[in-house]
């Protein structure tokens, strides 16, 4: 398939653009209207799950009805909109030998709410290597900042400071998954080594690829949200701001340069079933260590704790009642 329609970058500050940016987002210059062309955008062929929402290419060899990610069943679609790939691939560093061995230490954990016996009746059902799909950005910024501060506030405890400074963040991650929660994204992404990168998809046989959905200028007001927490930390972390201590700390931010790279980043989706019921544990692709997911809990312990704690009140009670 071929990539998604390229556009000039800003003739101002060569920030990315996308096909329907009336403006630049970093310096607000108008982009100079496309020309009027009858070429034909490839479209994609993708496999939709029913439940949660999330698409993988369309594989003939694959025939899988069910979603990768929560089993789902899927229906082929095509889309509208031209396809956009990824630019950069992690590859796989574990192999499914490995992340079937991190199941079996996740099931073999011990927790009190998890019922005995889990790791020796738990079934796997299926493990399916997966990429999702992740914007990664690169910002300029220009700070500016206020706060007050001890320093030079003589007979006064709090005296007004202000300050400017350029910083430079990178590998800020934006997931664009539908089939991973946030939380899940943000436990794997810590563990990847982008230093890695290879230019095609390199992994286990059958590995399926999640196709971005999100959009470049919608993952732009989270980068925007990312970078303003982060210069407010460093403002704070710096010791831009003198004295001992501060308060009321305000953080401005504006964008000197934006650039933004679709990454394809590895996962292991496993289902088990334990009981009639199944469950979804992932394993990340690159570190087996990572290993996290769902598990049961056990009725009669939580019931036992729940009984545990009422006679303990009720103890607690009658002992007040007689004091």
């Amino acid at each position: 398939m071929s990539a998604a329609v390229s556009v000039s970058p800003c003739e101002r500050c060569a920030c990315e653009l996308e096909v329907d940016d009336l403006r630049c987002p970093v310096c607000g210059l108008a982009t100079p209207e496309p020309p009027r062309t009858e070429a034909v955008v490839e479209r994609a062929r993708v496999v939709r799950c029913d439940s949660c929402g999330a698409s993988v290419e369309y594989s003939v060899e694959a025939r899988a009805p069910r979603c990768d990610y929560c089993g789902a069943v899927t229906h082929v679609e095509m889309t509208v909109d031209p396809v956009e790939q990824a630019q950069g691939w992690l590859p796989f560093s574990v192999e499914p030998s490995v992340a079937g061995e991190a199941l079996s230490r996740f099931l073999g954990r011990k927790a009190f709410f998890r019922p005995s016996g889990l790791a020796e009746e738990a079934a796997l059902e299926s493990m399916r290597p997966m990429w999702w799909p992740a914007w990664v950005f690169k910002a300029g910024v220009e700070v500016s900042w206020t706060a007050d501060s001890d320093a030079g506030s003589r007979r006064s405890d709090w005296a007004p400071h202000a300050g400017q400074t350029h910083l430079d963040f990178s590998n800020i991650l934006v997931a664009a998954s539908r089939g991973l929660k946030m939380d899940e994204c943000d436990r794997l992404t810590p563990h990847y080594r982008f230093d890695e990168a290879v230019g095609e998809a390199r992994g286990p046989e059958g590995a399926s690829v999640e196709r971005f959905e999100a959009t470049r200028s919608g993952a732009r007001r989270r980068v925007f949200q990312a970078v303003e927490r982060l210069a407010s930390e460093h403002v704070q972390t710096s010791g831009d701001i003198p004295g001992r201590r501060y308060r009321n700390v305000r953080v401005a931010v504006a964008l000197s340069s934006l650039r933004t790279t679709r990454w394809a980043l590895p996962v292991y989706v496993l289902a088990y079933r334990y009981r009639d019921k199944p469950y979804r544990v992932l394993v990340h692709g690159q570190d087996a260590e990572v290993v996290f997911g769902e598990s049961p809990i056990s009725a009669w312990r939580v019931l036992g704790v729940v009984l545990a704690v009422l006679a303990a009140l009720v103890l607690t009670m009658l002992i007040a009642g007689r004091m």
